[in-house]
């Protein structure tokens, strides 16, 4: 399991009861996936230069397991699930580091993009064998 953000929960994130908003669990996970494509492909948006390669999250579930206040330090950490001829499935879990428990989970499937095109196309033979060396069961 690759660790792939670090982050604090700051009062201004917090709704009106306290706790940690359903916005910026997104922006967090969000953060983290791009850090993730890095680790996995070496890929950001300027690696591709003027291929216009990018990819497209196309499904998302994420489960609240525990609160998250204001001034909680947060650590997201990611594997890979499944890999498929355009996409990948990803579990990130979001710890509570000093209440050591997970506060949220989420499963996404990304699809590797023609920026150009419009369309997903298909990974190659050599991404898929890297991402194989990150698949968790």
């Amino acid at each position: 399991m690759l660790v792939v953000n670090k982050c604090i929960a700051h009062p201004w994130q917090c709704d009106v009861m306290g706790h940690l908003t359903t916005r910026f669990y997104v922006g967090m996970f969000d953060d983290a996936a791009y850090h993730l494509l890095y680790e996995v492909f070496g890929w950001t948006i300027n690696t591709e230069g003027k291929s216009k390669i990018g990819w497209a999250d196309v499904r998302h579930v994420i489960e609240y397991k525990a609160e998250v206040s204001a001034g909680d330090i947060l650590e997201i950490r990611a594997y890979l699930i499944k890999i498929g001829k355009t996409s990948f499935s990803a579990r990130y879990e979001m710890v509570n580091i000093a209440k050591s428990e997970i506060a949220a989970t989420l499963e996404s499937i990304c699809v590797l993009f023609d920026l150009e095109a419009r369309k997903a196309i298909s990974l190659s033979d050599e991404m898929i064998e890297i991402a194989k060396k990150y698949l968790e069961t």
